[in-house]
């Protein structure tokens, strides 16, 4: 059984930064499309953001646009979401996700990807 392990999690300040890690061992992880999700307390999880299997396309909720990117490292197996710009509306457990890259479906459905971290918790503080 594949599970992502999420790590980069913490307690910034709004106006900071973090960076997330998705570890994905003993994934053929080139071979799938990665997606980053979070759920608020009391709030439903939503999606944040996607990269394709090759990292050369990439999605964004608008409410993260220009102040997230997404990443990833095949060799390393690990992907990546870099976080500026924090709001305390960005206070969240932030899950990684991973969907086989022939899966078809909007990058922000849920339910079409595979595998799940078990997520870490950011907290902004204003």
């Amino acid at each position: 059984q594949v599970q992502l392990v999420e790590s980069g999690g913490g307690l910034v300040q709004a106006g900071g930064s973090l960076r997330l890690s998705c570890a994905a061992p003993g994934l053929t992880f080139s071979g799938y499309d990665m997606g980053w999700f979070r759920q608020a307390p009391g709030k439903e999880r939503e999606f944040v953001a996607h990269i394709n299997r090759s990292g050369g396309s990439t999605s964004y909720a608008d409410s993260v646009k220009g102040r997230f990117a997404v990443s990833r490292d095949n060799a390393k197996n690990t992907g990546y979401l870099q976080m500026n710009s924090l709001k305390p509306e960005d206070t969240a457990v932030y899950y990684c996700a991973a969907r086989w890259y022939a899966r078809v479906g909007p990058a922000t459905t849920q339910d079409r990807y595979n595998y799940w971290g078990q997520g870490t918790q950011v907290t902004v503080s204003s």
